[in-house]
């Protein structure tokens, strides 16, 4: 497993995170706890060393179910954690951040990033300095050991360094999804910030398994997914129809080369969810592998029939903000 150094930290993370989104049950569908901590597990002995998770997956629940499959090895896992929009103000974050602490059973987060900027949702637009206030001081009290900011844009990036050090940004970053490429990722390679890519298999759609009639369960966030809408799904399975080739030729699979292609970007690693142990043990052995010059040119061209009919809204979905 390739390493990374997290930014300006003393972190070392893998070049492959486990996401737990899916771990706190909330806006998925046939999610089961015991096959999540299995999965966990295999992560870890799988060479995943860093898991990504939140207050606001399951309200809790995925924290939880984290925490206790790494309790035993906890000294040796990296645990990162989300404070929602909605617990921005000085106080709340205080607040929450005891909460993922208790619910993770740890005394220090890793990583402690700021979930969406404030004001998403119709949550309160507390000003960034003070936000990043309180975060400095949960770092000062050494409950928490470093900073990061997700699915903000490089102007808001920038104001929220102006107030403490990040280390870690998360925005949207697959083959199909390449908005990040305009601003954020060369913002975080010249500030030497890492780049932590969720949803680096499109939610799935980059293993292949989708085929051209797929329909996700009602609960399932994915279905409000921008990629799955008709206008842009039938590129996507024309994409993938290229892509598989190119998979075949180096023994991996979809998933494998979609994940590949995040690691073999400078100063990015890729978050992957799983629902199960074999899913995340495939995940850990992209994080082995680096793509030939010739590879990242082809895969480059096939992504582009997609990303190149989207817009600049790097949210994946219609969802009101």
């Amino acid at each position: 497993m390739q390493t990374l150094t997290l930014g300006r930290s003393d972190i070392t993370i893998s070049a492959i995170v486990m996401g737990t989104w899916q771990a706190g049950k909330k806006m998925w569908a046939g999610i089961d706890d015991t096959e999540t901590s299995r999965a966990i597990r295999a992560a870890f002995d799988a060479g995943i060393t860093t898991f990504d998770t939140a207050e606001a997956y399951g309200d809790g629940h995925a924290e939880r179910i984290l925490g206790r499959a790494l309790a035993d090895v906890r000294g040796e896992a990296i645990l990162a954690s989300k404070v929602f929009a909605n617990h921005l103000a000085h106080d709340q974050m205080l607040r929450a951040c005891e909460g993922s602490l208790k619910n993770l059973g740890t005394d220090t987060i890793d990583l402690y990033q700021i979930h969406w900027p404030a004001g998403s949702f119709r949550t309160p637009k507390v000003p960034i300095a003070e936000t990043m206030g309180a975060l400095n001081t949960l770092k000062d009290q050494g409950k928490i050991r470093a900073i990061g900011v997700s699915n903000f844009n490089s102007a808001q990036i920038a104001e929220a360094a102006q107030w403490g050090q990040i280390d870690a940004v998360q925005p949207p970053y697959s083959l199909f999804w390449r908005q990040a490429e305009t601003e954020i990722l060369p913002y975080c390679r010249e500030a030497g910030i890492t780049v932590l890519a969720y949803s680096p298999m499109a939610q799935g759609l980059l293993t292949g398994k989708f085929g051209p009639n797929h329909q996700f369960a009602r609960q399932d966030n994915r279905k409000q997914n921008r990629l799955m809408q008709p206008e842009h799904y039938q590129r996507v399975q024309a994409a993938l129809a290229e892509l598989k080739p190119l998979a075949e030729k180096r023994g991996i699979s979809l998933a494998q080369l979609a994940l590949a292609w995040i690691v073999s970007q400078p100063n990015c690693c890729a978050i992957a969810g799983a629902r199960n142990a074999g899913q995340i043990t495939a995940a850990a052995a992209a994080g082995d592998l680096t793509l030939a010059a010739d590879e990242m040119r082809a895969l480059d061209a096939i992504s582009r029939q997609v990303t190149d009919h989207l817009d600049d809204n790097p949210v994946q979905w219609a969802w009101g903000r």
